[in-house]
């Protein structure tokens, strides 16, 4: 994961009695819904930060943002310009926990339960110290 950090996209706005719809033309399956204006701006930046994490994570091309000017638009529409920072919502999912298998011997096995030791906690420490971290 190593996208940047800003990102403008275009929003659309697609407003009817029951709510408003919000769509992303560069961001393909990239959807919200809200009830007002100021739900829907923050329920399309999440929507954005989301989406722009889940493709930077597994390497897909993101599109640059069309030009507001060239996004045809209905009556009922309406196009906003949608920022969002990444960098914040990088680094907690940086630290999230992922479950390894791994294979040692029964006898290491026992003893080291015996002794009430904390396989994840070792594992991280000897991976930091093998990797200089």
């Amino acid at each position: 994961m190593n996208g940047k950090d800003n990102y403008i996209y275009p929003a659309i706005f697609d407003y009817a009695d029951d709510g408003i719809s919000i769509s992303f033309p560069d961001l393909p399956g990239c959807l919200s819904c809200a009830s007002s204006d100021e739900e829907a701006y923050y329920m399309a930046r999440d929507a954005m930060r989301g989406w722009l994490l889940v493709s930077e994570e597994y390497g897909d091309e993101i599109a640059p943002p069309t030009p507001l000017k060239d996004i045809p638009l209905e009556p009922n529409q309406r196009a906003v310009l949608v920022d969002a920072n990444l960098a914040f919502y990088r680094e907690p999912y940086k630290n999230r926990a992922v479950k390894k298998t791994l294979t040692i011997p029964a006898w290491l096995n026992d003893m080291a339960e015996r002794e009430h030791i904390n396989f994840s906690s070792v594992l991280q420490t000897a991976l930091k110290q093998q990797l200089n971290v």
